[in-house]
């Protein structure tokens, strides 16, 4: 037996988490049950984080985590405890079936079948902004090897776990060649060590693109976090089912499943909502658990509910439904399906028995790191960049010398064009001179004469090889 966490959650999740509860452990479901209250209750408290230090440690004990929908109060400083779940538990991938139900649940795509698989806790999720001039914010895209190996060995093993195709690639690395770089060449590694798994890249603006119309020719596709982010959604609508799509959440100890979407307070406590996504989040996590007979038995089950036409009112249409039921009635009408086998649909078949289990990253062995030079960032409210170069130069540094800046990433010095449009935050690159080595402190020097001669320095980048490769980007135009 397995125990399981579970939060009811608030609007309809209440009443979608009972359903599906009574729906799985009709079908056999072989586990325990421990309650937490998460979500407004508990922001409302007084607790920021809407979730108490005891649930944690509930959460943390079963390892398993079924959620239904909660509210996140608007202002008051109340964070997201999806986004702080996924990065507390190190829950790395989430992974989202968006499949059509023609004809049953319209949708211009009725043999659309797409998982997918988003890295969870890196990229520009990180949540790193800083405002740095008057005219210029940032914010960090952190891209790591650990976090790309873990997310696309991860889709891989999914797709060979349950009899996938293809798995494709998007990310936008002909623009950022080290971040996205780095997930494409790890994708391309990983990759070869699955011959009998079909694989390809896509540019995610052309991916996307083609995903939204004709997402046919797609099977599963991985992503880093923001692109997965937006795709899954845009996926899971055109599908014509966001009301029915789950969602897995899986880390290297622990695991969250919940429907994707949100608590419609509007519709608590009326039997109105269709349990069906958190119901699909449960089958996805009795997969996950190995208890894949009742998985398959409830998927079929509901299936074939679907198919009999008896729906609630957010999928019902007249012509083509049979009987708007509540969220109740739902669930019965599911409980007495089980056992059977839909007739228009295909029926699912999960590998029996059989947990997905991925190995523990294992650290690579450190590259030979070398300094080749440094990018300054300067506040500099001047227009001209061979005005802000003349400046530069009067800094007295024999070992680096400056050799470009730029701004908003375009090169303007040296020969730079008049036409490009400047703001007040400037990237002035040094390398080292003819016959020198920079060291780090060449770079607290260059900053202190910096400051002598009134330079507002904001950052600095320092610039590494690594076995002689490259780790940082060229200027646009170099």
């Amino acid at each position: 037996m397995t125990t399981i966490t579970v939060a009811k959650g608030d609007g309809i999740g209440p009443e979608i988490m009972d359903a599906t509860l009574k729906i799985i452990l009709a079908a056999g479901a072989d586990i325990a049950i421990e309650e937490i209250e998460v979500g407004e209750k508990v922001y409302l408290a007084g607790n920021t984080a809407g979730i108490a230090k005891e649930s944690w440690e509930v959460i943390r004990r079963n390892k398993i985590f079924l959620k239904a929908p909660i509210t996140t109060p608007q202002g008051g400083g109340y964070k997201s405890l999806n986004v702080t779940t996924r990065k507390f538990l190190g829950l790395y991938s989430n992974v989202r079936p968006c499949t059509s139900f023609h004809p049953f649940v319209k949708t211009k795509h009725p043999v659309m079948d797409v998982v997918i698989v988003r890295e969870n806790e890196e990229d520009l999720y990180a949540g790193i902004e800083h405002q740095q001039t008057d005219e210029v914010v940032q914010c960090l895209k952190l891209i790591s090897r650990p976090g790309c190996e873990k997310i696309v060995r991860y889709a891989f093993e999914y797709a060979k776990q349950y009899g996938r195709k293809k798995v494709t690639c998007f990310t936008k690395d002909n623009i950022m060649k080290q971040t996205d770089g780095l997930f494409h060449a790890v994708f391309d590694e990983i990759a070869a060590q699955y011959p009998d798994i079909e694989n390809e890249h896509w540019i995610i603006d052309i991916g996307a693109a083609k995903m939204a119309d004709t997402p046919e020719i797609f099977d599963v596709i991985v992503m880093p976090n923001l692109y997965g982010d937006v795709l899954s959604d845009v996926a899971a609508q055109i599908a014509g089912s966001v009301g029915l799509a789950g969602s897995a959440n899986i880390g290297e100890e622990c695991a969250m499943f919940e429907a994707i979407h949100g608590s419609a307070p509007r519709r608590a406590g009326q039997n109105l909502a269709n349990p069906s996504g958190l119901l699909q989040g449960a089958v996805m996590m009795l997969n996950h658990i190995g208890q894949t007979e009742v998985a398959e038995k409830i998927q079929n089950a509901w299936l074939k509910t679907i198919e009999d036409g008896v729906h609630t009112y957010d999928i019902f249409k007249d012509g083509v439904s049979k009987q708007k039921v509540g969220t109740k009635e739902f669930a019965d009408a599911v409980i007495a399906n089980l056992g059977h086998k839909p007739a228009t649909f295909k029926p699912v078949s999960y590998a029996k028995g059989a947990a997905l289990n991925l190995p523990k990253y294992q650290k690579k062995p450190a590259a030979q790191k070398q300094l080749v030079g440094v990018d300054v960032f300067v506040h500099w409210t001047g227009t001209n960049p061979d005005e802000l170069a003349e400046q530069i130069k009067l800094l007295d540094m024999p070992e680096a010398a400056l050799t470009m800046i730029t701004n908003r990433g375009i090169k303007v010095w040296p020969e730079g064009f008049s036409e490009t449009f400047c703001t007040d935050h400037w990237r002035c690159r040094f390398k080292p001179t003819e016959g020198h080595t920079i060291q780090k402190q060449h770079i607290v020097q260059l900053l202190m004469e910096a400051m002598d001669n009134n330079i507002d320095t904001i950052k600095t980048e320092n610039l590494y090889t690594f076995d002689g490769k490259a780790g940082f980007s060229l200027g646009q135009g170099q």
